[in-house]
């Protein structure tokens, strides 16, 4: 109700007045509630799921071991270049994914959460109108009981509900001499607010969050977004806007990144580490090439990349390659031969060996 009819109202006395009073306030801490348990939930869920579910429970070194895993298991190459071409958008959506599939299983999972936190909820606010009560009850220099009360209350619920003290000035010069009917009342006021949201959360869905709870989780991930620009590996570095130079562990073979050998249909299957050791070069603009073992005369992007010799590839990249052949060449308009010749030793790769290996690292 608006606020004038409310104060209408209250110019009754007794029992009624405390009623309505009671009503007033319940009618100001329904939103700050449910707005309150939703932000809750989102933290409660995601701790659960960092707790709960494998991949979320170490760094991004661990996220990106199962999200490597995922990908082997579906074995879809429209995935696997989601994967490559959009790092950030798959890690996000993979984790929204999971988290979803965590909440909405079918041991409603997402309704349990709801309804625990509206259970903590109450009890602090019934907490709060006994504590305010039993402050004010007995003092016998104040008249303006109800504006002491007042200031109780929100003061009890301060670190709980964002529920404004200056919203209820309105209602904080009522002639309320017995305050302890109070309790009762609001008992009675709470009661159709918390059967209403426990009616919701039977129907709540992961859109009904302000805050996403998988946003939550990616931020633990949020680490550093920049690609190799070579190959299009993601920075090791966990921390978003790093000092020094971006690095990676293992690159990947250049065709990932689409790179073809100049004037010639070959895909590159050889990794940057190993690159930067050997006498050839790369093309940067229309005619201007750069050695690779100075591909930091490159300038941006080139010169704030760290890329020691290294000719180790991960298995799990050579057991991509050479079982999405076809798919590759027909997505950068090239061949595996030649210079891009794919060794035999590769496709005696399995994905079990590809993903055994994995898990090592």
């Amino acid at each position: 109700m608006e606020l004038s009819l409310y104060l209408c109202r209250i110019s009754c006395q007794g029992a009624s007045c405390i009623t309505t009073f009671a009503d007033f306030l319940c009618s100001k801490i329904a939103p700050a509630l449910r707005h309150a348990i939703y932000e809750k939930t989102a933290l409660d869920i995601a701790q659960d799921v960092k707790n709960k579910i494998p991949d979320f429970r170490g760094n991004i070194s661990t996220l990106e071991y199962y999200m490597l895993k995922y990908l082997a298991e579906e074995e879809k190459f429209e995935n696997f270049m989601y994967y490559l071409n959009a790092p950030g958008d798959f890690l996000n959506n993979y984790i929204k994914t999971k988290v979803e599939t965590y909440c909405l299983d079918k041991n409603r999972r997402l309704e349990t959460f709801l309804r625990d936190c509206l259970s903590r909820y109450y009890e602090n606010i019934q907490s709060a109108v006994f504590a305010s009560t039993t402050v004010v009850k007995d003092r016998k220099d104040r008249k303006d009981k109800i504006s002491l009360w007042l200031d109780e209350f929100c003061r009890a619920l301060g670190d709980v509900l964002n529920l404004p003290r200056s919203d209820l000035k309105g209602i904080e010069h009522q002639e309320i001499t017995d305050v302890e009917f109070l309790n009762n009342a609001m008992a009675e006021a709470l009661s159709p607010v918390i059967d209403d949201l426990r009616k919701e959360f039977e129907e709540a869905r992961m859109s009904s969050f302000e805050r996403q709870p998988h946003t939550i989780v990616a931020e633990q991930f949020a680490g550093c977004q920049e690609l190799c620009p070579f190959c299009g590996a993601v920075c090791t570095n966990t921390m978003p806007n790093h000092d020094g130079d971006h690095r990676v562990v293992f690159h990947r073979p250049k065709v990932l990144g689409g790179r073809r050998w100049y004037k010639t249909d070959n895909l590159v299957i050889d990794i940057c580490s190993s690159s930067v050791s050997s006498d050839c070069s790369f093309r940067i603009g229309e005619d201007k090439w750069i050695p690779y073992k100075k591909y930091r005369d490159a300038g941006h992007p080139y010169s704030t990349w760290n890329i020691p010799p290294d000719p180790s590839m991960q298995a799990y990249w050579k057991w991509f390659v050479s079982s999405f052949r076809t798919q590759l060449e027909q997505r950068y308009d090239g061949k595996f031969h030649g210079k891009g010749e794919i060794p035999a030793s590769w496709q005696t790769v399995t994905k079990q060996n590809a993903l055994a290996e994995l898990e090592k690292w």
